[in-house]
This record gives structure tokens, C-alpha cells and sequence, in this order.
């Protein structure tokens, strides 16, 4: 089972990226234990012939890594008590933005330039003297000797006076980011966690760390980019990126649907010109920050995103401005949010998209490209669920997520799979004891190829078998079924799965019972 998923979800490496027909090492050895133990349960079950209904497993695949400072290696523990004394000396000495330095090197230019003269007007009397040229100071008519070193002298201490109001500029020691105070000092929980981020996407090289710490903090203050959430922006591409639910471990989930560019009207109004494609920036920027409000950056909390890229349809890489639109929001984004993508899926990935990557690879960090999962359109429900659990994944991929749907709450219980053996029949009975009760309940086959139907057994065995749904044969393109049955007499609803394939067969179900108060 994990081999065979591990095979489409290629990921990338260094260089061009193609399709792996054979599962590599190190690929399977990217896989956690549990998935391993998972695998192996799956098969003990198998062996003895237990096929029975059970919880679906949750995948443990990725991992990240842990922001408290316990967990943390000696270096990874140095480098963070490094960086904050040097981002304590620079917000204190006010030095985190470009305008302090060009301030100061405005006041140390005219300083050079004085003593350049001076050094020269030295030299002169001192060629003078040896060739026995006798020069007299030249002194301003009407002024003495004693007046002009006083003069001297007030225009050092102006120069001083200079100096010194640069260092008593007034110091911000509310700088934040993401809503996290910066200034160690003020001992807020989350500064180690936003400092941890920028020193992981540097590998723990402090300088290289600050540096990236500053020019994010910049490019926000240059973009306004802590203005962008209340920002009105003239385009909506909400039905291209969007949040919707958590995956198994809590993360947010951000959608990234491109085929809706397949309509020129849209693609147009994203990418039309210049303006257009800035405005794109903007709302893909602020999307980002909408995401990290949904974030709790402390030590305990979820501090990153999940991210899905769905390439069905998408427009292809030769239109130029969708890839410079696409390479330059890659690269901001990677370079002022670190390490706030945990995993990042791309499905339904068309063959030339392997190719592309292989033009966008050189420009992402090795780290970022760690994160990257590719799936083909055949292996996108399986994938999709080892992270995110059925009842979040939406309907479109597989899912039991349907859009304004609250029929289903966690109240309702867990999610249940079945396994079916190849060339065998299951089937799932949602008891109906009360009589005028209404049965609902959701069903899916991973990758279906299966005949499917329904029906109602009533008790009395003197009574007629009811069919809900004839039977028919699922292809492995249907979409989870919902249905549901009113009772007018003692029984239950079958569910049956006839699985012709070579193949086992995972069925994901879920029901409840809604009870009629008119009874």
C-alpha cells in the first residue's frame, strides 16, 4: 500500500524532474513508521480473513519539526540564541531598515571629505618648509588665531551633535511580524517560533537568517503588506485559491485551482497587463495572510499550511504571462514566508508539468522542494487522504465535504473503512429500528471499479426487500454517494460492494439517523 502511493507522488530533486516508474529508496524510507504499521495491519487483517468495518487510519507521513526548545539540537539551540542578541542589537540600535544606514552615511561624508582637505592643506606646508619657502598662516582679516580654533572646535561638536541624534532616534521596540513581537527581550513565546522559521529556510547560518529577516521586513514595510488584510482588491480569483478545512494534523488547507484560468475572461482579468498581474500578486499575498490567521505560532501550536495545487485543466506553462506571474509569486513567497508551506501536493499533474518544474526547480530552495508531492489524476482521492481525513477532503477529489453541507458534524462520529478483497463481496447494514426514521449516510470506493447497489431489508421476513439504488457499475471517476431512506417498518439498509477486480478495494463510509418527532 505504500509503495504503490509513493510511486505517484514523486518528489522533487535536484535537476529535471520526470515520472518515476519504480519506486526509489529513499522515497520509502520517507515514510513513517506508522504508515509501515498501518501497511502491515492492513495485510495481517487480510491473512485472516477479517474484512469487517474499522476506523480509518490516520497517516503520520510528514512531520514537522518541533519549535520547543528542548527538542531542538545543541546547534539548532546556539544559532537560535545567536540570532536573538543580534535581532535584540539591531532593533535596538535601529537597524533593521535600509533608511538608518543611508542616514548615517550622509552625516560620515561630509566628515570624510573635511579631513581629506585638511590632510591635504598639511601636506602643502610641509613641502613648503623644505624647499625653504618661509609661508605665513593665512588668517581671515579682522579675525585671530584664538577665534578661528574656537570656530574649529563648535564645528566638531555640531558634527557630534549629528552623530549623536542619530543614536537617540527614537527606537521601536514594538516591531512585529504576523502579529509576533520581535524584540527578544519582550520574551513573547512566538518569537522563537518565527526566528526558528527563517533560521531552518537558511540551514541554521545565522547571518544568512537576519539578512532574509530584514529584507522580509522591508518588503513588507515597502508593499504595505500589514495593511493587505483589510485591503479591497479590484480582482476575485476566490474560486481559484481558497482555504477549506484541516488535514489530519490540524493544518489549514489552501486550494490552488488553476483550470479555472482555462476561461479567458478570468485569465485575462489576472493576467492581462502589468497592473493586472501586480494586482494577482496582491491577492495571492493576501490570501497567505488570511491562511497565518488561522495559525497559532507558539511552541504547541499549528504554525504552518497545507497546500494542494490541482494542475487539472491548467492552462499550459507556454503562456508567458501566467509563468513570469507564477516564478516571481513563487519566489516572494518563498522568500518572505518561510517555512509556512508543511506539505505541498500537486494532483491531476499533466505530463508536460514535469517538464515545467524542471525550468521552476533551479529557483527553489532544496528545502521547499522537499515539501513537493506529485500525483497523477489516478492516485489523487488515495493521496489526498493519507493527509487529510474524508470528511475534510471535498467532494470533487473524493471526499465527503460537499459545499454549505451541515448534515454531518464531528458529533456524528468517525469516518469508516472497509476493505474488499479482490473478487469478493461486502457489505455495510445501517440499522432502521425505528419505525419513520430518516437513514442518511455517505459512501465512496477508492478508485470505484466496483457494481454498487442498495437496498431496504425490512425485519419481518414476511415483508419485501425495498431497492434504494439498483445496481450498477461505479466507474473509477464517480464522485462519493449520498442517499437516504425513510422507514415505515423495523429493518435496516444494505449496502452492497461486489468487487470484480484483481485488486482489493477500499470503501469509506459514514451514516446517521434522524429521528422523526411526528412519530
Amino acid at each position: 500500500m505504500t509503495v504503490e502511493v509513493k510511486v505517484e507522488e514523486t518528489k522533487v530533486a535536484e535537476g529535471v524532474v520526470v515520472p518515476q516508474e519504480e519506486p526509489e529508496k529513499d522515497v520509502v524510507v520517507e515514510e513513517s513508521k506508522n504508515d509501515v504499521k498501518g501497511a502491515a495491519e492492513v495485510k495481517e487483517v487480510d491473512a485472516a480473513g477479517d474484512v469487517g468495518p474499522k476506523t480509518v487510519q490516520k497517516s503520520s507521513s510528514y512531520k514537522e519539526e518541533s519549535n520547543f526548545l528542548s527538542d531542538l539540537k545543541e546547534f539548532e539551540r546556539k544559532a537560535l540564541s545567536e540570532l536573538k542578541l543580534k535581532l535584540e542589537e539591531a532593533i535596538l540600535g535601529n537597524s533593521l531598515f535600509k533608511k538608518e544606514g543611508a542616514k548615517k552615511k550622509e552625516v560620515e561624508k561630509p566628515l570624510e571629505e573635511e579631513k581629506e582637505k585638511e590632510k591635504e592643506t598639511k601636506e602643502g606646508k610641509e613641502s613648503g618648509e623644505q624647499e625653504g619657502e618661509k609661508t605665513e598662516d593665512v588668517k581671515p582679516e579682522g579675525v585671530s588665531e584664538k577665534e578661528i580654533t574656537v570656530q574649529e572646535r563648535e564645528e566638531e561638536e555640531k558634527t557630534e551633535v549629528v552623530i549623536e541624534g542619530e543614536k537617540s532616534e527614537e527606537i521601536d521596540r514594538d516591531v512585529s511580524i504576523w502579529g509576533v513581537p520581535l524584540l527578544p527581550s519582550k520574551g513573547s513565546e512566538g518569537t522563537d517560533v518565527v526566528l526558528l522559521k527563517f533560521l531552518r529556510a537558511r540551514d541554521f547560518k545565522v547571518n544568512d537568517a537576519l539578512e532574509m529577516l530584514k529584507k522580509t521586513l522591508q518588503w513588507r514595510k515597502e508593499s504595505n503588506i500589514d495593511s493587505l488584510l483589510d485591503e479591497e482588491i479590484g480582482v476575485d480569483l476566490s474560486s481559484a485559491f481558497y482555504m477549506n478545512g484541516v488535514d489530519r494534523k490540524g493544518h489549514p488547507v489552501c486550494y490552488n485551482i488553476y483550470g479555472v484560468f482555462e476561461n479567458e475572461e478570468l485569465y485575462a482579468k489576472a493576467f492581462g497587463d502589468e497592473e493586472k498581474r501586480k494586482q494577482f500578486l496582491r491577492w495571492r499575498f493576501q490570501l497567505m495572510e488570511k491562511g497565518i490567521q488561522k495559525l497559532d505560532l507558539r511552541p504547541d501550536g499549528i504554525s504552518s499550511l497545507l497546500q494542494i495545487s490541482d494542475l487539472k485543466n491548467s492552462p499550459s506553462p507556454s503562456k508567458k504571462e501566467l509563468r513570469t506571474a507564477m516564478s516571481k509569486a513563487v519566489t516572494l513567497l518563498q522568500d518572505n514566508y518561510p517555512e509556512f508551506v508543511a506539505k505541498n501536493i500537486f494532483i491531476n499533474v499533466p505530463f508536460w508539468y514535469y517538464a515545467f518544474n524542471a525550468l521552476l526547480s533551479p529557483f527553489l530552495a532544496q528545502r521547499t522542494k522537499s515539501k513537493f508531492v506529485f500525483v497523477r489524476p489516478a492516485k489523487t482521492t488515495e493521496t489526498l487522504l493519507k493527509y487529510v481525513p474524508a470528511e475534510e477532503v471535498p467532494v470533487q477529489y473524493g471526499g465527503f465535504k460537499r459545499e454549505g453541507d451541515f448534515e454531518f458534524s464531528s458529533k456524528d462520529g468517525e469516518v469508516s473503512e472497509l476493505v474488499i478483497k479482490a473478487g469478493s463481496t461486502e457489505t455495510i447494514e445501517i440499522p432502521a429500528a425505528e419505525v419513520g426514521a430518516t437513514l442518511l449516510w455517505d459512501l465512496t470506493v477508492v478508485g470505484w471499479e466496483v457494481h454498487y447497489k442498495e437496498e431496504f431489508v425490512p425485519s419481518d421476513e414476511a415483508s419485501y426487500t425495498i431497492i434504494i439504488q439498483k445496481g450498477k457499475k461505479m466507474s473509477s471517476n464517480e464522485e462519493p454517494t449520498r442517499n437516504t431512506f425513510r422507514n415505515n417498518e423495523p429493518g435496516k439498509v444494505v449496502l452492497t460492494i461486489q468487487n470484480s477486480s484483481s485488486k482489493k478495494k477500499r470503501a469509506l463510509y459514514r451514516y446517521k439517523t434522524k429521528k422523526n418527532a411526528s412519530y
